[in-house]
């Protein structure tokens, strides 16, 4: 069985490496859980996905954030998001990404839209704090407004002391037209230059989003391994713990500190702690 409670289980199982392995990329994960491993490309890592349960679907998409700092390393090309269509990260069949998944034995396609989640892990001298996180923790507003918005910023600071004004239309436009990171991430060929050029996004946590922050979150404390996830309704934590008995016995729960903490602008997470 494979799902994203099972890759924590493993964690849990070799807890006491994350203040051994000097880069998380090197941990040993649990390969017979996963479809694919890259490193510098996102998905870091991807659960294989399961066809014969309906509980659990497979096919999570991990992004792995190491910090020597109890500060979340910046997210570089890709925006952090909750959920990722594949089609929009395999481009091509040939692609290393889909020989590993179609290699693993995936329906690559079978599940178009993907839970992402990230691996977050911050020191502090000798003390640590691991975070396995879904994405919603750091996706608080929509990507396409993060970007629209964004966008409105940069044309309202070149007109401040300008007298030409858009109209509500012509922003509008604007703010649609440059709401999707494909717009102006691709390679651009100008003619009669000798180099091509493409823009890069670099994310960075805010405080209020940084999950290892002390001030903002008391409740992960050092040397710990967390898992966090998001509860909008009772049936959101009903279904959570459903999960999470199925993959704990009993005697293994009772290592675990459960607890809700409140996100700054996202409402509340469900936390299963574990001393490291």
């Amino acid at each position: 069985m494979n799902s994203i409670y099972h890759f924590f289980k493993d964690l849990v199982n070799n807890k006491e490496l994350f203040k051994k392995v000097e880069k998380l990329e090197n941990f040993p994960f649990d390969d017979s859980i996963l479809s694919c491993k890259n490193v510098g490309i996102f998905p870091d890592l991807a659960i294989s996905l399961n066809t014969d349960n309906s509980i659990f679907t497979g096919g999570e998409l991990i992004e792995l954030k190491d910090s020597i700092s109890y500060s979340v390393s910046s997210f570089n090309s890709t925006i952090p998001t909750k959920r990722k269509n594949i089609s929009k990260i395999i481009t091509s069949e040939n692609s290393n990404i889909f020989k590993q998944m179609k290699a693993s034995g995936d329906d690559v396609y079978s599940l178009p839209d993907r839970d992402v989640f990230y691996l977050v892990r911050g020191k502090s001298k000798s003390n640590v704090k691991v975070c396995l996180v879904y994405g919603s923790f750091f996706e608080t507003i929509s990507v396409e407004n993060l970007i629209s918005d964004f966008f409105k910023q940069v044309i309202e600071d070149r007109l401040k002391d300008s007298d030409y004004q858009f109209s509500d239309e012509v922003t509008s436009f604007f703010n649609k037209l440059f709401s999707e990171q494909e717009a102006f991430s691709k390679v651009r060929n100008v003619e009669k230059s000798s180099v091509k050029l493409r823009f890069r996004i670099m994310t960075e946590v805010k405080a209020e989003g940084n999950i290892l922050n002390s001030k903002k979150y008391p409740e992960i404390i050092d040397n710990t391994l967390n898992f966090l996830l998001p509860i909008y309704s009772k049936k959101d934590e009903d279904e959570i713990m459903k999960k999470f008995n199925l993959v704990f016995s009993l005697k293994e729960q009772e290592e675990f500190n459960i607890i809700k903490i409140k996100h700054h602008f996202n409402g509340y997470f469900l936390v299963f702690q574990i001393n490291i």
